[in-house]
This record gives structure tokens, sequence and C-alpha cells, in this order.
């Protein structure tokens, strides 16, 4: 790939967005305080520019002149949202600490510049780091990037591979990592701590979930082991070499690591794995590229990972409705400051839709473990199933028999 093709498929950040400003001077002088060796002129000459986004952190690129190669040009801020209330929800110091303790046993991470906790430079918590000159695959790929089947599999295959070396990692002599855990019983405390949450976001126009909520606490296995988990683990938060762009040379938004069971890790990941021929509902809310030819479909995403590592799964059902229900906890935390308007974005207002779609992926999925006795369970008590009719007949009409069909097929 030619050098004069890499702006068009690089990822790039555009106008920082209105009520988003960053006090560039204030970031600037606490930079070279911490060392830094910034232009003279840094203040004048440092251009801001923002990331897509804003229902997480808010991720800022800095690019100061400079005709010295010592010093310091280009680089990423990160920060919680202004009016974040709990710092846990937010936590730019975790945030950067896991990042930091990965520097030599993960050649993935961004390298850590430097972390400010003294609030008087931006009212909170932020880190800086290096910025990785990179393609993102998001929704689509960059329309000038154009990659074959064969291609398309080979990336499936080396992001698989970087996120089984991260599941590898051994944490024991490693400080920071090791705190990050709680112990044994991290399947139970997720499927207990999404259920409350679920039930503390719900809205009247979803569904309870309460079918599904009630079979994920009946069927929690064992841990299978305890080791290092991303927890956000997708294609948009990989960052791709843009001269061989199935190559990974960089892993992205570490909010979410912790220390959990890996096949958690693994059901999480694949609520986000939308392929070819699933439901158009699922496919206009996609958010990586995994639907193109050549990509694996998640069972073969399951049976690569599962080759590769080792581990065993008795009950496959319970990680995949686990990754589901929990997108719906995601969505429709989202989705609930929407409906109470304390948000307008409008890319959250069909969210209520999506909820009722994995609602029924869900109850698909158990029933074809279960078996007749569970469906006819569904048919004889629709509310409880939280697919009564008052609520589907606010569906779309088509999204209205996409979920009877994926229920009663």
């Amino acid at each position: 790939m030619s050098h004069q093709n890499k702006p068009n498929i690089l990822d790039t950040a555009s106008q920082v967005r209105k009520g988003e400003e960053l006090d560039i001077q204030a970031v600037t002088t606490w930079l070279k305080s911490q060392g830094l060796k910034l232009a003279d002129n840094a203040n004048e000459t440092a251009k801001v520019t923002q990331y897509s986004g804003g229902a997480s952190n808010w991720t800022y690129r800095l690019e100061y002149s400079s005709d010295h190669a010592d010093q310091c040009h280009d680089l990423i801020l990160r920060r919680p949202p202004k009016g974040t209330k709990a710092k846990s929800a937010h936590d730019m110091v975790r945030e950067y600490q896991v990042q930091n303790a990965l520097q030599s046993d993960y050649p993935y991470v961004p390298k850590m510049v430097a972390l400010c906790t003294d609030e008087s430079v931006l009212g909170c918590d932020f880190y800086v780091m290096e910025r990785l000159e990179g393609i993102i695959p998001r929704a689509n790929f960059p329309k000038s990037l154009a990659l074959s089947a064969e291609q398309a599999e080979t990336l499936c295959k080396n992001v698989l591979d970087a996120w089984i070396a991260l599941h590898q990692i051994d944490t024991t002599d490693n400080a920071e990592l090791s705190k990050l855990g709680k112990g044994e019983g991290y399947c139970e405390r997720q499927i207990i701590g999404w259920d409350k949450r679920y039930a503390k976001a719900h809205t009247s126009n979803v569904p309870t979930f309460a079918l599904v909520r009630d079979w994920l606490k009946d069927n929690i296995p064992a841990d299978s082991k305890t080791c290092l988990i991303h927890n956000d683990w997708r294609l948009d938060n990989v960052v791709l070499d843009p001269s061989e762009p199935t190559k990974v040379i960089g892993v992205l938004d570490w909010e979410m690591a912790t220390l959990g069971d890996p096949l958690m890790d693994l059901g999480s990941a694949l609520a986000y794995w939308v392929q070819a021929d699933d439901d158009p509902v699922t496919q206009q809310f996609r958010r990586q590229p995994t639907n193109v030819d050549g990509m694996m479909t998640r069972q073969q995403v399951v049976d690569y990972y599962l080759e590769k590592t080792g581990l065993q799964i008795d009950n496959w059902t319970f990680y995949e409705v686990y990754g589901l229900f929990r997108l719906a906890g995601i969505a429709q935390q989202i989705y609930y400051r929407y409906y109470h308007k304390q948000t307008d974005n409008p890319m959250f207002k069909d969210f209520w839709v999506v909820i009722h779609v994995l609602n029924a992926k869900c109850l698909a999925l158990i029933s074809q473990h279960e078996g007749a006795e569970f469906t006819a369970t569904i048919k004889a008590d629709l509310e409880h199933a939280g697919l009564n009719d008052e609520l589907l007949s606010q569906l779309p009409a088509p999204v209205q028999g996409l979920v009877k069909m994926m229920v009663y097929s």
C-alpha cells in the first residue's frame, strides 16, 4: 500500500464538539511541568481535535508543531465527560495504571505519557498518551481500503491472537494488575450486578428480561479461570498498521479491564459480533465490519478461541446469552438517560427497539438450549417473558414480526 493512500484510511479526529472544548493552555503548562519537551511556542501552535463518540470518555488529539525529533508533538488526551458524579464510572487513574502496568508485557498498549490528578488543571482527572497512527475498523472499513476475503480472515485471526495473548499474561508478580480482581466468583458477580443494573435502568417501553435474568441466575457456572480481560474487546478498539491492514499494532479503551473469566470476555465480545446473515435491526446498529466476506462467524470465533487456549465449555449458551443481556444493560443505561431527557443525543432515541431484539435473541437461544418445555413457558406467559402484546404494539411493524419470529420459530 502506497504512502499516498494512507491519509484516506487513517483514523482521524475532527472539530471539537460544542460544550466539550479543551483548555489547551492549562494542559500545555501542566505537560511542561511534567518534564515533557514541547516547543517554546506550544500554546500558540497546538492543534486540538476530538474523536467521535461521546457516550463514554472524551478523547482529544493534541498536535504540537515541532522542528525537533526529541520533542513530543502528537499526543492523545483522555478525560471523563463533564458532570460525571462517580469517578468509578470513568476512572482515569485506573485506566492509566492498567495500561502503564502492561507496558512491558503487552506490545499493543499505547505508551503512557503522564497522569493528572490535580483537578485545578481541567476540573477532573485525565491522562495523556502517545498517539498510535493507524486504521481503526469502525462500522465499515474506510472506502479506500478493500480487503479480500483472505485478508479479512487473516485480520480476524490476528485480532483474536492479540486477545488470546492478553488472556495469557501472568499477573501474579504485577502489583497493579493483581489488585484489579476480587477473587473467585466473577461469573456470579457479573450476573447479579447486571441484573440489578438493568432493573434500575428499566423504562416502561422495554421488556423486563425476567425469564432471561432468571435463567442466567439458575445457570451460573464456576469460573473457568481468572486472568486479565479487556471487557470491551471489539474491532473498533484495535489499531491496524496502515501499511499492512491485517496487522494489529494497538489496543485502546481499557476502562473496563479487570481480572475475570475469559469465557465471560468471549461472550461479551461476541454480542457485538454481527455477521452477514443477522437480522436487519442488528445490522443497523453494527459497530464493526464483522459482516464482510471472509470474516469469521461467531461459532468460528468460539471454535478458534477454544482451540488456541485449550479451554472447554459445557454450556456456551450461558456465555452467549450473558453477552447479549450485558449489551442490553449497557444500551438501556444509555437509553434511560435519553428517556428521562438527561441527554438529547438523537443517536440514542431508537435504543429501546434494540433492547426488544436483544431480549428476543436471548429467549430464542435459551429455547434452543432448553427445548420445547421452555418455549411453551414463553408462549404461556408472555408478560413474564417480557413480550406482552402492549409492549410489542409499540414497536415498528417489521420489528414486531422479527421479534415474534425469533422467539416462536
